[in-house]
């Protein structure tokens, strides 16, 4: 999606997937300043690790504390402004900074918004799995104004941790560990259960079943129908997979590193092509 963006803007740059081994992570970003990277993208295990490694968080990356997004910014002259390295055309500046963002946390919400129609203001919503997805996903539906919250992870304490956070963050919504008693608007998988044919259902079949849901989000792209989104869609629920989420953090990646509105279409349709083929279309569900 960002090398068919970078097409359309006529800009003579490449997006590259590389490997990086977390206890390599600090050393692949200093690799990146040396050689003048305007941005990168960091997925799991990365994103909590990047932090400490950057020199300025945006807003963003110190609201949520994760980092999915790295800009490279170069000082004019010493002591003068830090600007984005794409502004330096007439050779690269002596200092180069990183500033970490985090552009998951909306992407997340607006894929729920436009991909589900579903609005999470007000609404009663389940979470499954309290790790670094599921607290961000958690947390940023706390800050839109969700009316209760349930946690569910495979560790309790670890849901206790996020539940903790959200209260002291966002003490007008109601939070609790564990299953709901009865419906939910929303019910979020932030597992990476589902990514594997082998994989289970990211939740308890005995204590909770998706007809006592309305809609149906799963973080999980490919497969485009995994195990929970069936049993959801059976059930009746209105279904989306986090292809939304993938296209909309990039988008917004994209626009932090050129400075210029992401062509949202087309991205869409270059990831719905590399990820599906012409199997599916728009996730198959």
């Amino acid at each position: 999606m960002h090398n068919a963006a970078l097409a359309s803007l006529s800009l003579d740059w490449r997006y590259l997937a590389f490997d990086v081994a977390p206890e390599r992570l600090r050393q692949a970003l200093e690799g990146c300043r040396a050689m003048h990277f305007v941005g990168v993208n960091l997925t799991v295990p990365h994103k909590l690790i990047a932090v400490p490694f950057m020199d300025e968080l945006d807003e963003t990356a110190k609201e949520w504390g994760a980092v999915n997004t790295v800009a490279f910014e170069g000082q004019e002259g010493e002591g003068g402004d830090w600007r984005p390295l794409r502004d330096f055309e007439g050779g690269m500046p002596a200092h180069v900074r990183l500033r970490g963002y985090n552009t998951d946390a909306d992407a997340v919400i607006r894929s729920i918004r436009e991909d589900l129609i579903c609005d999470p203001a007000g609404a009663q919503v389940m979470v499954l799995g309290a790790g670094g997805a599921g607290r961000v996903a958690a947390l940023k539906l706390a800050s839109c104004g969700v009316d209760e919250l349930f946690l569910v992870n495979r560790t309790q304490s670890r849901a206790a941790e996020v539940a903790d956070e959200v209260i002291r963050r966002f003490p007008k919504v109601r939070v609790r560990v564990g299953y709901p008693p009865g419906r939910v608007d929303l019910a979020l998988n932030a597992t990476s259960l589902g990514l594997r044919v082998e994989d289970g259902l990211p939740y308890d079949a005995a204590r909770w079943s998706p007809d006592r849901a309305t809609f149906a989000y799963d973080m999980v792209y490919r497969p485009a129908q995994t195990p929970f989104l069936g049993q959801a869609k059976s059930a009746g629920c209105r279904v989306a997979n986090g292809l939304g989420m993938l296209l909309y953090q990039g988008a917004r990646a994209l626009e932090i590193w050129t400075g210029r509105p992401a062509p949202v279409a087309l991205m869409r349709q270059a990831l719905v092509q590399h990820i599906y083929g012409d199997r599916i279309e728009k996730g198959g569900l």
